[in-house]
């Protein structure tokens, strides 16, 4: 990124006048101050604290200039700030200016589980060809898209945004921000149920990534979903399907899982073996999804399969890491919901081990009144013969652990409150030992990175 402060004032309205600080350069744009740059904009925005507070912190850190709402009496006279209504529609504003200025074309990611990684897998793929820019770690809501969007280079030939939402006409408002090349849509869980209350209505939310499609656009699809597949006949723009059942237009075939890798072969490209440095049969859905974006911008298969097995992929989720006691830790600390736990359950209890595995679970969030149900059914999940140790943490996992008793002895189940995470570091690093296999997953808002960093420290 590269603009004037008086190109950035036009493309956000900026009541003020910039001329004495009009060819002041910005390079970045940023609203937490301890990621700014020399040449960075700060944006203020509104948290537990008015982000107007730390100009002061954000000048020392780099920034060079700032947004500032129009209705404060404090504006600054000696550091260049532009005047605006508010600084998340400016940032936003601003975004939209510069992706339309860069014009690269846009692949948008949504889902109830499996974004993140696809859009890792996307963005690899594409790389092999063209200039990439992907969203980085968590940034897909109002916020994060247009940081993302902004943090493009100038010669950016592909944006792959990951949209997250929590409530309906989020991601109306992302896909009219964004007005997609390619829209994807890996699958629909119950993810967010508390705001939405069914499965249905997840999947009318998630439809709305489609809204500012382009009419020459490609809407890309898990084909095995019959919320999807009945809401796509209203979709005008081409469609590709992807799925495990044949009458997709991508499926897969042949598939092998082993504790890191996962390897499996397609309908369209014969002896082609894709392999992913990943386990479990879930993230070939992923990949077909990606595969099909590669197939529809001419991406050739064998560099697409080159691309998946060398993909850099988003920090802690489902990653291998080796624990202090020499144990294998599974680590997926970032999200959970039912249908990842099921999935990564059935994954990680056949992995093979020459000692025990052990799992640990933390609540998954923002299930509203289901959630206990919801947890509580994960038992069917668990054999005993195969995983040896429970330990779950939070709220809503009481309801798991009184499902579990019937299975487990208390010496081989335990419960923490979501505070007790020092108690449950001092079991595990009395249980878990060298050849041992762990996972670890939970919401993020149960906070078990602290628990990984407390066993590989």
């Amino acid at each position: 990124m590269k603009m004037t402060l008086a190109e950035i004032a036009t493309a956000v309205g900026a009541t003020n006048d910039v001329t004495k600080w009009a060819d002041t350069v910005v390079t970045s744009v940023a609203f937490d101050t301890r990621e700014l740059e020399s040449g960075a904009l700060f944006v203020p925005l509104a948290g537990m604290r008015d982000g107007h507070e730390f100009l002061a912190q954000a000048r020392t850190n780099g920034a060079v200039a700032a947004f500032w709402k129009r209705d404060r009496s404090d504006t600054p006279t000696d550091f260049p700030v532009l005047v605006v209504d508010d600084p998340l529609v400016a940032l936003q504003d601003l975004s939209r200016h510069y992706l339309r200025k860069i014009n690269p074309k846009v692949v948008a990611v949504t889902g109830s589980n499996g974004k993140t990684t696809t859009k890792d897998m996307v963005a690899a793929i594409l790389a092999s060809r063209f200039n990439v820019t992907k969203t980085k770690d968590n940034f897909n809501n109002e916020i994060g898209v247009p940081i993302t969007i902004l943090a493009m280079e100038s010669n950016t030939e592909m944006l792959v945004v990951e949209m997250g939402m929590d409530r309906p006409g989020q991601l109306t408002f992302l896909s009219q921000l964004t007005a997609p090349d390619i829209a994807v849509i890996t699958m629909i869980g119950e993810a967010h149920i508390e705001f939405f209350g069914t499965r249905d209505k997840i999947a009318d939310a998630k439809m709305e990534i489609i809204q500012s499609l382009k009419a020459d656009g490609t809407f890309i699809y898990d084909g095995d979903e019959p919320l999807l597949t009945v809401r796509a006949q209203t979709v005008d723009q081409q469609q590709v399907t992807f799925g495990q059942q044949a009458d997709n237009d991508l499926y897969a075939h042949e598939v092998q899982s082993t504790k890191t890798t996962t390897s499996f072969k397609t309908n369209l490209w014969g002896d082609l073996t894709f392999k992913l440095p990943m386990p479990g049969d879930y993230n070939v859905d992923n990949a077909l999804a990606a595969l099909a974006v590669g197939h529809v911008l001419a991406i050739a298969p064998e560099a697409a399969a080159t691309a998946l097995w060398n993909m850099d992929l988003t920090k802690n989720r489902t990653e291998w890491v080796t624990g202090s006691a020499g144990e294998q830790i599974l680590s997926d600390v970032y999200n959970s919901n039912p249908t990842a736990v099921k999935e990564v359950m059935k994954a990680f209890s056949t992995a093979a081990t020459t000692g025990q595995r052990a799992v640990v679970l933390g609540d998954m969030l923002e299930l509203g009144v289901a959630a206990d149900s919801l947890h509580a059914e994960l038992a069917d999940c668990f054999d005993p013969a195969l995983v040896s140790r429970v330990y779950l943490v939070g709220e809503h996992m009481k309801a798991l652990y009184d499902a579990l008793e019937v299975k487990y002895d208390s010496t081989d189940l335990f419960h923490y409150a979501q505070d007790e995470q020092s108690a449950l570091i001092a079991q595990l690093k009395q249980d878990i030992k060298s050849g041992d296999l762990l996972l670890i997953k939970g919401s993020h808002g149960i906070h078990l990175e602290n628990v990984l960093t407390a066993l590989t420290a």
